[in-house]
């Protein structure tokens, strides 16, 4: 017993666990419920508890009824108004997370939009340069037409030297 007042006391122990909770926590069950209140789930359930009240509580036993008509209905209006109550803030932190995740978003789609636009203006000044450096190349056709007309200038010279390598003309 005496040893295990040297080690302190591990997390998580006890009722209310400080290390094992998610601190979103909240706000994803608040999310959740606020998600719940905007379906027709939610009205269908909602409609079914108030005619369930109205019934029991009109046509009920009477020493089992909990609400009277007499006083139109004070416990549902205290419950539907307690509803209500705890409904407008779950939506409103609900809507607030959502604004939060689109500001994230927003950023994260400008900052994709930079390196694309970043990307495309490399690739535009690439495109540029390999125009520029295809310009000073050349080409097949050139090359080809450059050795036709060497090839004639060849010919040409051949032609002039054959006849002027001392071959004997008839004159004399």
């Amino acid at each position: 017993m005496s040893e295990n007042l040297d080690i302190p006391k591990a997390q998580g122990r006890g009722w209310w666990r400080r290390g094992s909770r998610n601190p979103d926590s909240f706000g994803q069950i608040s999310e959740g419920i606020a998600r719940f209140m905007g379906t027709p789930r939610f009205l269908i359930w909602l409609t079914i508890f108030c005619a369930a009240w109205l019934v029991w509580n009109s046509w009920g036993p009477e020493g089992l009824r909990f609400d009277s008509s007499d006083y139109g209905f004070t416990a549902l209006t205290l419950m539907l108004s307690l509803q209500a109550s705890y409904a407008a803030p779950l939506i409103l932190l609900a809507q607030n997370r959502q604004t939060d995740r689109d500001r994230v978003q927003a950023e994260h789609d400008r900052q994709r939009s930079e390196r694309n636009l970043a990307d495309t203006e490399y690739l535009a000044r690439e495109m540029a340069a390999l125009r520029i450096a295809l310009q000073e190349v050349a080409t097949r056709d050139f090359v080809r037409s450059e050795l036709r007309s060497l090839l004639e200038d060849l010919e040409q010279s051949k032609a002039a030297k054959g006849s002027d390598d001392g071959e004997p003309t008839m004159e004399a």
